[in-house]
């Protein structure tokens, strides 16, 4: 093992070295077959379309009527236009190959900042549980339970099988704790990440493992956890052969939540009841009111010591998502950091909407970590996004992390966490391509 660690260290300083080499050449690539003042013609005509086409697209979101079609045909045609005057020119292979350079680089880069060691969360040995309580809903995913014969499959292991059906609604909370009290000394779920919230908070009170079944539409909390979302019936191998995970869990208002929860924008369009016939058209109606803030609670946001005024949408999440995109919501790598992750966007305006597109601009887009995110507003209710699912919560909102708070069970061979891009550093990235120093 001893003998590798070298091996990797050299190979990601040649590779922050081909980073600056491709971002230099990115840069240079224009100058050498464009001229310079071909270069500053790019450069006035490339950042001019993209302003054009951000502040049409946030008009196209923010007007109604005749103007939005005037904004969507104009972020529609600027584009087109840069596209056009690069082709007139004879300077769009420069354009891609600079882009192309470009590419290279942060490839390079992200390369070369990817740490050595592992992210996979610690596991634990775990006894195979003598009771299993299980909880399905039929309908979740499209009928996934039915699909891959999860009841069966659960049952021939041993587990109790409460299946979600008929003409009442089961309290899966009281069911769970009922469960406990009969003395299972395991609880699960197939089914959506509301439903496995609701049940892991019944677990981590009740210091019994959580057993996640990938029976959801979308299955984030599945997927962060290594799980196979293809194959649901792949996590009751768990019940036979697990090892245990003790990771996080957020509460919002002492309910719950395994992924996220959100505020302002989403929060609004999803309450809507027009939202679940016609989520397109629901939007478009509500983002010009909503954006404007004629509607809606005007909201303040104290992510740890830091305060948000007035963000238009807010998402708390239970560990930060990665890095990988421009507010970070790819993944988790990991659900043991002890830490809410909490994304603010705040703009008013399409000024505001260009100063996205600036590097290193954090007014209008905040990104933080936080033991605690409180959201205050002069509402007594506002509605809340928790796990996908809308309620109405008393304000202030309180969102918290319970650190180790749950223990869930996983299959020992699974397909595991697949890492994030590192996020792009710099200076991080100049001291990887350094030589080290000999003594």
């Amino acid at each position: 093992m001893s003998g590798q660690a070298p091996d990797r260290t050299g190979m990601r300083r040649w590779a922050a070295r081909a980073a600056f080499g491709f971002a230099g050449a990115a840069a240079l690539a224009p100058v050498l077959f464009a001229g310079l003042l071909g270069t500053v013609g790019l450069f006035i005509v490339g950042a001019g379309g993209a302003v054009v086409t951000v502040a049409a697209l946030y008009w196209f979101l923010t007007r109604r009527g005749a103007a939005r079609i005037a904004a969507l045909v104009l972020a529609l045609l600027a584009p087109l236009v840069v596209f056009a005057l690069f082709v007139r020119a004879n300077l769009l292979w420069v354009v891609l190959l600079s882009c192309g350079l470009a590419a290279l680089a942060v490839l390079c880069a992200r390369t070369a900042l990817r740490e050595d060691e592992t992210i996979a969360m610690p596991e634990y040995p775990t006894a195979r549980p003598r009771h299993p309580f299980l909880i399905m809903n039929p309908h979740s995913g499209g009928g996934k339970v039915g699909r891959f014969d999860l009841r069966r499959k659960a049952e021939d292991r041993g587990a109790e099988v409460l299946l979600l059906e008929g003409p009442g609604t089961v309290d899966v909370v009281a069911a769970a704790r009922d469960a406990v009290a009969r003395g299972a000394d395991l609880l699960g779920v197939a089914g959506g990440d509301g439903t496995q919230a609701l049940v892991a908070g019944v677990a981590a009170d009740s210091d019994v493992p959580f057993l996640v079944i990938s029976a959801g539409t979308r299955n984030h909390f599945a997927m962060d956890l290594g799980l196979d979302r293809a194959d649901p019936a792949a996590s009751l191998d768990a019940l036979d052969d697990g090892v245990e995970l003790r990771i996080d869990i957020g509460a919002v208002n002492d309910r719950p939540f395994v992924n996220n929860v959100s505020f302002g924008v989403y929060a609004e369009v999803v309450r809507s009841p027009a939202y679940r016939d016609d989520k397109t058209a629901t939007v478009l109606e509500m983002l010009p009111d909503l954006l404007a803030g004629d509607k809606g609670s005007r909201l303040v946001a104290h992510i740890g010591d830091t305060v948000v005024d007035g963000p238009q949408a807010v998402l708390v999440s239970n560990n930060p998502y990665g890095s990988g995109d421009l507010a970070g919501l790819s993944r988790r790598e990991r659900l043991d950091r002890g830490l809410l992750g909490a994304v603010a966007v705040s703009v008013a305006n399409a000024r505001e909407a260009l100063d996205l597109l600036r590097i290193g601009r954090f007014r209008q887009l905040v990104r933080l970590g936080a033991g605690e995110v409180v959201v205050e507003a002069e509402a007594k209710d506002i509605p809340v996004g928790v796990d996908g699912e809308s309620l109405m919560l008393s304000t202030p909102v309180r969102c918290v992390i319970r650190p180790g708070a749950l223990r869930v069970r996983v299959p020992r061979t699974r397909p595991g966490v697949r890492p994030t891009a590192p996020a792009m550093n710099w200076t991080r990235l100049r001291d990887k391509a350094r030589r080290p120093r000999t003594a």
